[in-house]
């Protein structure tokens, strides 16, 4: 497994492998690696011959107040586990390296719609950051096939809306979410959470799971959603979002939708966890 941290040493890495007729596969990450992301890994080795992994804590997609400073960074860490994942190739560049004319002279993609609501809303700014950094990505390493992990629902759409868009070729794969054995989303902020926080966030899904259930029986969306809330308030979160929304279009969901997801957010005390469910909905 080769570790590389310039664009031109990447290329030149994929150049070759693409002209002996090898398929790449890449996977994006922001490193701090769990079993969610080797899942992905993994998953990329059914899609390509080369598997590339990427690791790089973009700060175009964090926020002023947000915890860029204190985002774990783990590479060694995370190189043992790649490695032993069958990664063919890390690319860990710095940040001048990724925007070398600075944040605020950077071209900015930005996906209108489905952007706009949820996380869009809360963190202002953060899917421009995320299209803009995927968008880079693509265009260093060229990949046939990108994989992303479907906890953050809302983001693989908004690639997948920016991959159609500016018809780039490239085939989007997601992966579903892995979870602990309690039912909580892996993520890397669940290191920020105490052990009784980290117990009482597996609530999270279960609620989740319980709402699919009443959708399912016919209950209407906003009641739903309010008896969500409740019951997440009851166990020490302070929800940003629970909102029941038409699966492709993220917009709000009205009662005649049938391909619905419901995107959560919440805090268990300084830490923001997200999650989601979908649900297929009879006539």
């Amino acid at each position: 497994m080769e570790l590389i941290h310039r664009i031109k040493d990447l290329r030149h890495f994929v150049q070759s492998h693409r002209s002996a007729g090898k398929r790449i596969a890449l996977v994006p990450t922001m490193g701090n690696l769990h079993a969610g992301h080797i899942r992905l890994v993994e998953e990329a080795r059914r899609h390509g011959d080369i598997v590339v992994c990427t690791i790089f804590v973009n700060p175009m997609q964090f926020g002023p107040n947000e915890d860029l400073d204190a985002y774990p960074r783990t590479l060694d860490a995370d190189m043992t586990k790649l490695r032993k994942a069958g990664c063919d190739c890390v690319f860990a560049p710095t940040v001048a390296e990724v925007y070398p004319h600075g944040l605020h002279q950077q071209t900015v993609v930005s996906v209108p719609g489905i952007s706009a609501r949820h996380c869009g809303a809360s963190r202002p700014g953060h899917f421009d950051g995320v299209a803009t950094v995927v968008s880079k990505l693509f265009n260093m390493v060229e990949p046939d096939t990108a994989l992303f992990g479907l906890k953050d629902y809302q983001q693989f759409m908004v690639i997948t809306r920016m991959v159609a868009d500016l018809c780039i070729p490239v085939q989007l794969v997601g992966v579903e979410t892995q979870r602990e054995e309690s039912g909580l989303a892996l993520s890397s902020r669940n290191g920020y959470l105490s052990a009784d926080e980290k117990q009482r966030a597996s609530t999270l899904f279960q609620v989740l799971q319980h709402s699919a259930e009443q959708l399912l029986a016919g209950d209407a969306n906003a009641d739903v959603e309010a008896k969500a809330l409740t019951a997440l308030q009851a166990v020490g979160f302070r929800p940003d979002y629970f909102t029941v929304c038409h699966a492709q279009t993220l917009e709000p969901a009205s009662h005649s939708d049938h391909d619905l997801v419901i995107l959560a957010a919440a805090w268990m005390g300084k830490t923001r966890l997200i999650d989601n469910i979908r649900v297929q909905r009879n006539d």
